[in-house]
């Protein structure tokens, strides 16, 4: 029972996750273009979401890239280049640790932001609180990871979950022999990002996969329709 569970959760869920984070992005980007925004806040309380949004971005941006480059790189780069896998592993930890305390004090100025001023908590939606709740959960979740880290310093826990997240992207049917003797914690924290990936698509978060390019190469002027005046250019 437990073999199938690991498979299920960590061999199977993540195809389901990323594939519903393509399609549905796709999908929504196609269908309901007009959504695909942050939705700000700004006007209504405006300083305690620059201290929130500049830490929770600053810190995530750097944990992706973070995860991504760690986990996707192959090993033999990281030989090749003669890193050990111990000083990836305090490297991770560090840098890992730093962001995450920063992502963690941002998202936690935003939540109490959005939970406790009443206008606020009145223009969002369940999706809104939902995923920055999930969101603040996976930040505590990852700074948990590290006391447990800080017990394997040589690198070898690092290493699984290097090859079950090239595994997966590999096509690998036995990825999930790579995590199956993992630390719970490590376990929800994989899980909960899974998770995330999955909803992504059916919230604000598919802000993210837009630059605002577009605006390089916009007309000086846009049409504004006015119920008196009729239609007139600004």
């Amino acid at each position: 029972m437990a073999d199938f569970l690991n498979h299920l959760l960590f061999g199977i869920y993540p195809y389901i996750a990323l594939a519903v984070l393509g399609l549905g992005s796709v999908i929504r980007y196609d269908r309901e273009p007009y959504s695909w925004r942050s939705g700000s806040s700004q006007l209504l309380r405006r300083k305690q979401l620059m201290w929130g949004s500049v830490l929770f971005h600053a810190g995530v941006l750097v944990i992706f890239f973070g995860h991504a480059g760690g986990l996707l790189t192959p090993i033999a780069i990281f030989d090749a280049l003669g890193i050990p896998h111990g000083s990836k592993q305090v490297m991770a930890i560090v840098v890992g640790g730093v962001a995450g305390i920063l992502a963690f004090a941002g998202a936690s100025l935003l939540l109490h932001r959005r939970l406790t001023d009443p206008r606020i908590r009145a223009t969002s939606s369940f999706s809104d609180i939902m995923i920055l709740v999930l969101l603040w959960l996976q930040l505590a979740l990852g700074l948990s990871t590290i006391p447990v880290s800080m017990d394997h310093l040589d690198g070898h826990e690092m290493v699984k979950f290097m090859n079950w997240a090239q595994g997966i992207f590999t096509f690998q049917g036995d990825a999930a022999f790579y995590v199956a003797d993992a630390h719970i914690i490590f376990k929800l924290h994989l899980f909960l990002g899974l998770t995330i990936l999955l909803l992504f698509p059916f919230t604000r978060l598919v802000h993210m996969l837009s630059a605002p390019i577009r605006y390089v190469w916009r007309p000086g002027y846009q049409v504004v329709r006015s119920r008196k005046l009729g239609m007139r250019h600004g």
